[in-house]
């Protein structure tokens, strides 16, 4: 009879303490994360401006509050990369002793002066008529060594598209050279001029290590970044604030940082990031990503505009990839006897799953998923000047955060593994 008296006091301890910590998620300390993010002097957290940098400074300021880790026991919750802008000055070209016109060059380098012939040491491979061309694109761009590498000409109205992607990138020692012809050529010179711009962004990433299982990871994530500062609107306001775009989000992984913090039970290690230049390409995730082993990736909960009611009303908002894994059916049992509801993407022809942060991760078979309520087929703040906090429910959005630190507990504490992401059934 003591066993089970002291069994049940033991039981509403445990359920009176995470109570206690549901009690965090009020829309008094949401909004006040809310309206910090999103306030006017923040400029529009455009990416390589002051303005990133305040709200980044704010982010490390609250991730040290919760108490977290600093990424790598650096010291600095800022995981710095640097991007290259690069323009082509000069390029010239000869394929079998035939001149190449300069428009068919197209190369990914952080270097100012690139030479390719045949014993230059770059490796040399071809994308055939009827390859995928975005994957072979990215297989390349995403190596480590030099490629030489030809594009058939059946890909003449793709090829130009690669322009915008080499003129962002990442820093990097090796050199991607694509030239657009139908030879296959044993003898090639090429030379290409170009501009050099290197510019530092910073993803803000902290840690709560895990107990049992400390290399097994768990992410809650938002972009960080917005549209920053351009022409006035008729109101004569000239800021993109992004609050719901992606503030919101990022207001959840601070909370859920604060939760889990105070907890202290989490099994596996949690990993809390926000990210720089999701708005410019995604390159703050794709950097991020590069510093894991998507094996040891168990989950990844994007986060991404939850200010406003789900098409379905409050108390509820939608998964994309929802049927990629079987992540979204675990947090749905969790939250069984929750007023709360988790959806499907209804927006297929959108493909948001590919659209955010999570998709990096994703396509290397990590059960990443993208939480949002944005109604995308009339959200009407989307991408303007009065995407402000006025326009969001911060009641709403506290019970959305809470559900999604409820529903994900049991991934959290290592009692439910997600399916892995089929990356074969990936586009």
């Amino acid at each position: 009879m003591k066993k089970l008296i002291f069994g049940i006091i033991a039981l509403g301890s445990i359920f009176f303490v995470q109570a206690q910590q549901t009690d965090l998620f009020n829309e008094g300390e949401v909004g006040r994360i809310e309206k910090i993010l999103s306030a006017d002097d923040m400029q529009g957290r455009a990416s390589f401006t002051p303005g990133i940098e305040k709200a980044g400074d704010f982010i490390s300021k609250e991730f040290k509050s919760a108490g977290l880790q600093t990424w790598n026991n650096s010291g600095d919750y800022r995981q710095s990369f640097s991007m290259i802008h690069s323009s082509m000055t000069n390029a010239s070209a000869e394929l079998d002793h035939q001149p190449l016109d300069s428009k068919n060059i197209i190369v990914f380098s952080s270097q100012s002066d690139i030479s390719v012939n045949q014993g230059s040491g770059y490796e040399k491979a071809f994308i055939k008529n009827g390859d995928n061309f975005r994957a072979e694109v990215f297989k390349y761009i995403q190596s480590k060594k030099n490629w030489l590498v030809f594009v058939d000409t059946s890909f003449s109205k793709n090829f130009p598209r690669l322009l915008s992607f080499s003129r962002q990138q990442f820093k990097s020692d090796r050199n991607i050279v694509f030239v657009l012809s139908s030879l296959h050529p044993e003898q090639y010179s090429i030379h290409v001029q170009q501009d050099i711009k290197e510019q530092k962004l910073s993803n803000i990433v902290g840690i709560l290590p895990g107990k049992s299982r400390k290399d097994e990871y768990i992410i809650f994530s938002a972009h960080y970044d917005h549209l920053g500062i351009g022409k006035p609107n008729a109101e004569g306001d000239s800021i993109f604030n992004g609050a719901n775009d992606d503030a919101s989000g990022v207001t959840a992984v601070i909370m859920l940082a604060k939760y889990f913090s105070k907890l202290k039970n989490n099994e596996r290690t949690i990993v809390f990031a926000t990210f720089a230049a999701e708005e410019i390409g995604g390159y703050g995730s794709q950097y991020f990503s590069m510093q894991f082993d998507p094996v040891k990736v168990m989950a990844m909960f994007n986060i991404e505009m939850i200010g406003t009611e789900s098409k379905w009303g409050t108390n509820s908002a939608y998964i994309t990839g929802y049927e990629k894994s079987d992540m979204p059916k675990i947090l749905e049992k969790n939250l069984e006897n929750s007023p709360f509801k988790f959806y499907p993407d209804p927006y297929p022809t959108q493909q948001l799953f590919y659209r955010s942060d999570n998709a990096t991760l994703a396509r290397q078979g990590v059960p990443a998923h993208t939480i949002s309520t944005s109604k995308m087929d009339s959200e009407k703040y989307y991408h303007t000047q009065d995407d402000e906090f006025e326009t969001l429910d911060m009641k709403n959005m506290a019970a959305i955060i809470q559900a999604i630190a409820l529903s994900s507990r049991s991934i959290v504490d290592g009692k439910d593994t997600p399916t892995r992401v089929d990356t074969s059934q990936l586009r």
